[in-house]
C-alpha cells in the first residue's frame, strides 16, 4: 500500500513540475512547437533517464491521471450543447468538412501500413491519431492497438498540422473563419481548437466542434472500415 501511495505521489509531482516547466517554456519563448504538451513529456523522459529510475514507478503511478482523462471525455459533450445552435446552423457545413477530412485520415493510414507492410498492432495504434486523446485512447485499446504509441501518433500530428495548419490557410488564401476553425480543429484537436481562438470566437468555436465531432465519426466508421479491410484482406 505504501509503495502504491509514493508511485502515485511521485508520479503527480513529476507530472505537474514537468508541466509547470514546460508551460513557462512555452510563454518564454512562445513557439508553437514547444507547446507545454510536449515540452514536458520531453522533460519527463529525461528525467528518468538521467537519474536511472524505473519506469515502472512512473507508469504505475498514474491512475489520477486515467481517472481526469475518462471525466475530460465525458465533458466534452459540454462544448457540444453550448454550441447547439451554432451545430444546428452550420450542420451541412461541419458535417461535409470533417466527415471527408476524418475518413481519409483512416484510409491514408490503411493505405500506408499496406504499403509499409506494418503490422495491424501497428494499424490499429495509427489509426485514431487524428483525434483528440481521451477518445483516441479509447478506439486504440478497443481495437488491440497500443495507447503509448497512439498517444506518440497523436502528439506528433497535432504539432504536425499547428505548424504547417496556418501556413497552408493562408497559401491557399481561404479566409473563410468557419473553414478555418474546422480545418484546425480536425488536424490539431484539442491545442488546433486553442489556436482558432486566437483568431476569433467564431474560428475557436467551430474548431471545438470539429475536434469533438471527428471524434464521434471516427467512433462510428472505425468498426465499418475495418470490417471492410478485413474482408478484403481474407
Amino acid at each position: 500500500m505504501d509503495i502504491m501511495i509514493y508511485k502515485l505521489v511521485f508520479c503527480t509531482v513529476t507530472t505537474s513540475l514537468s508541466y509547470a516547466v514546460g508551460l513557462r517554456i512555452f510563454k518564454r519563448f512562445k513557439k508553437t512547437w514547444l507547446n507545454p504538451l510536449y515540452t514536458s513529456t520531453v522533460i519527463i523522459i529525461c528525467f528518468i533517464n538521467v537519474f536511472h529510475l524505473n519506469i515502472s514507478y512512473y507508469t504505475d503511478g498514474d491512475g489520477i491521471f486515467s481517472f481526469l482523462l475518462g471525466t475530460a471525455t465525458v465533458s466534452l459533450a459540454i462544448p457540444l450543447y453550448k454550441h447547439l445552435v451554432i451545430i444546428k446552423k452550420h450542420f451541412f457545413i461541419i458535417f461535409l468538412a470533417v466527415l471527408p477530412g476524418t475518413l481519409m485520415g483512416v484510409i491514408s493510414v490503411i493505405l500506408l501500413t499496406k504499403l509499409l507492410h506494418l503490422n495491424k498492432e501497428m494499424m490499429f495504434s495509427l489509426i485514431p491519431k487524428s483525434v483528440t486523446a481521451p477518445i483516441a485512447i479509447s478506439i486504440s485499446q478497443s481495437m488491440g492497438g497500443i495507447p503509448s504509441l497512439t498517444i506518440l501518433f497523436v502528439v506528433v500530428s497535432a504539432i504536425f498540422s499547428l505548424v504547417t495548419g496556418p501556413f497552408l490557410l493562408k497559401l491557399t488564401r481561404i479566409q473563410s473563419k468557419i473553414a478555418r476553425g474546422l480545418a484546425l480543429g480536425t488536424s490539431a484537436q484539442a491545442i488546433g481548437a486553442s489556436r482558432a481562438f486566437q483568431w476569433g470566437e467564431l474560428e475557436g468555436t467551430m474548431g471545438s466542434i470539429a475536434m469533438i465531432s471527428s471524434a464521434l465519426f471516427l467512433s462510428i466508421i472505425t468498426p465499418l472500415l475495418l470490417n471492410l479491410y478485413f474482408l478484403y484482406n481474407y
